[in-house]
């Protein structure tokens, strides 16, 4: 028999009684039975009772990895070619001006269709807020957001019922499930990506509001056109110049080398990848923090959690390692308004794990769309092997629906930090020598609230 005591459950036997449900603090799991004893973490576990004399099954379920963030929590839900996707935010802080309208800008711009060059399904994406918030103000309470899916054709996925594109989640889903939602891929589309965008304008806003810090994402790689480093001024790019044009490239002839790469793929029945480039403006000093939970480490995650994304660099990123130290330290001196600042920014913003408050750059690489309508040699869940020539609606090239997508992620990232240094570092006032105009700065009193509002 399988005991349970003092939170340890000791697999190998049978669980007696009927199915049940258990939630166990600070669970434990000790696997034994050939191999080396292993603990493994849990959540929660069911106990799933089967006829007698027949082995017994223990189900172990764990998180599942559909929330990010601590404070600022974002909880996505939907599948493609289900009823519809989105999202439950929670921790977003009382007060703060949002309307559907904030989402739907974003929305927008991640929503498929939109020019020749994305996949030609047709949605338009529109967003509904279910809860916490009224009156166009932010409640405090969980901000439920949901968008309907109105334009799916299950039936361009019949051949994919049995064989597996290459490259996508199909596989890698039946490995760990045994199961997946084979119409549009489920949780692997990229219309996941909606309940992140929708919840990443609320941070924007929050960031925007709170300290004026602006995210702006742009396409400076598609394929084999590159946009070389230092054309695009970081401290002025605007989003009119990334928007200027379907690619959002905001070099036009650049741009329209790009667009001319992945019209020639699509022609082809092909699909191009490339590089998403990321700022952040106005970063207050001092988010983040050592070791762990560095906050290059945290955007990497972020970004890294994307569909298709292959890999991330931050400031100087693989380039530094060719550079001497003397070449890459980034000196210090002081500006006209008294505050310590960075001669270069090759540090990319984050030093220590800190924010420095110069901009954060980075880059994040999209690798060519799975699904293509070129034959290719694959095999099926009975393992025969088979081709397969995928139909469907895709993106030629991800990465220009991806800007938004990328914008998010780091707003989330920065939004959920700011309300993790306040808790940690706001309960004692702030050194103004230190950390000045371009840190975070204390919230006002009550009686200092009470005095502003008395003003107006």
């Amino acid at each position: 028999m399988t005991t349970i005591t003092g939170g340890l459950v000791s697999a190998g036997a049978s669980i007696a009684g009927a199915s049940s449900v258990c939630s166990i603090r600070s669970d434990i799991l000790d696997v034994e039975g050939g191999f080396r004893s292993r603990r493994i973490e849990l959540v929660r576990f069911a106990a799933v009772a089967t006829p007698r004399l027949q082995a017994r099954k223990l189900e172990v379920r764990a998180g599942v990895g559909n929330t990010f963030g601590n404070l600022f929590r974002v909880t996505t839900c939907g599948e493609s070619h289900g009823g519809g996707v989105g999202c439950i935010i929670d921790g977003c802080p009382p007060r703060l001006p949002l309307t559907e309208v904030d989402m739907q800008f974003e929305l927008d711009r991640r929503r498929p269709g939109q020019s020749k060059i994305t996949t030609r399904r047709k949605e338009t994406d529109t967003c509904r807020i279910l809860s916490g918030v009224g009156d166009g103000l932010t409640l405090g309470t969980p901000i439920a957001v949901m968008v309907p899916n109105t334009n799916q054709r299950g039936q361009d996925y019949s051949e994919m019922l049995v064989a597996y594109r290459p490259s996508h989640a199909d596989a890698t889903y039946d490995f760990k499930y045994g199961v997946r939602a084979v119409q549009g891929g489920g949780r692997a589309s990229a219309r996941e990506t909606i309940g992140r965008v929708a919840a990443g304008a609320v941070a924007k806003k929050l960031l925007q509001e709170h300290t004026g810090t602006q995210v702006f994402a742009y396409v400076s790689r598609v394929h084999g056109v590159e946009l070389p480093d230092g054309v695009i001024d970081h401290e002025t790019l605007t989003l009119e110049q990334i928007e200027s044009n379907i690619c959002r490239c905001p070099d036009p002839e650049v741009a329209e080398k790009m667009i001319a790469a992945i019209n020639a793929v699509r022609t082809r029945g092909d699909s191009v990848g490339g590089v998403v480039t990321c700022i952040a403006r106005n970063v207050p000093r001092g988010l983040g923090s050592p070791v762990f939970d560095k906050l290059e480490a945290e955007l990497a995650k972020a970004v890294m959690s994307l569909p298709a994304t292959k890999g991330f660099e931050i400031g100087s990123g693989f380039a530094g390692s060719m550079m001497k130290g003397s070449e890459h330290n980034d000196e210090f001196y002081i500006d006209e308004a008294g505050n310590i600042r960075t001669r270069t920014n090759r540090s990319g913003g984050i030093q220590g794990g800190i924010s420095n408050g110069e901009t954060i750059v980075m880059k994040i690489a999209f690798k060519p769309v799975s699904t293509i309508t070129r034959i290719q040699r694959t095999v099926t869940r009975d393992k025969q092997e088979t081709e397969l020539r995928a139909r469907g609606r895709h993106d030629p090239c991800v990465v220009p629906r991806a800007v938004p997508m990328v914008e998010a992620m780091v707003a989330l990232v920065l939004a959920d930090q700011l309300l993790q240094h306040y808790a940690q570092c706001q309960l004692f006032p702030a050194d103004p020598v230190l950390q000045g105009t371009s840190s975070v700065q204390r919230a006002p009193t009550a009686e200092e609230e009470a005095a502003m509002y008395s003003e107006h």
